[in-house]
């Protein structure tokens, strides 16, 4: 298995971890986002695209800062609202990648960029609220295709 698979399958465990509650689910580019949204909230990993690689030659390997983003989505509760239930699934997040920067190892750095809102609405649902997030793994292969 290639190297970015592996960190797609690794981002994808931690988003699982982060929000044990929630409905976690991806790596199927091609997958439109749902009408509905679960109660505990929806997240979605995209596969990214790893981007131009930086190489090196001696010995030769290829640099990526391989970019995944990972859509998420919260209705509001009798408890909190869509901003607060959203906020709680984002710092989750957060606190799982600041946990484990190099998913065990796997890769040299995880990051995670800002959210940006995004506008979730569903024929005959009440509305969620949505982000965007974007996690940042960068690591190097030895092959272009790894």
């Amino acid at each position: 298995m290639s190297t970015r698979l592996d960190v797609n399958k690794a981002e994808l465990a931690l988003l699982k971890a982060a929000l044990p509650g929630a409905e976690v689910k991806g790596l199927d580019n091609d997958a439109a986002f749902p009408d509905r949204v679960p109660p505990n909230g929806l997240v979605i990993l995209r596969q990214g695209n790893p981007g131009e690689a930086e190489v090196t030659l001696s010995p030769l390997t290829y640099h990526w800062e391989h970019r995944s983003p990972v859509e998420v989505a919260a209705y509001s509760s009798a408890t909190a609202t869509n901003s607060e239930a959203l906020d709680a699934m984002l710092v989750a997040i957060g606190a799982a990648v600041a946990a484990d920067r190099t998913l065990g190892g796997l890769v040299d750095w995880l990051d995670v960029e800002p959210a940006s809102p995004e506008d979730l609405a569903a024929t005959g649902a009440k509305p969620a609220k949505g982000e965007i997030i974007m996690l940042v793994a960068s690591y190097a292969t030895t092959n272009p295709l790894n």
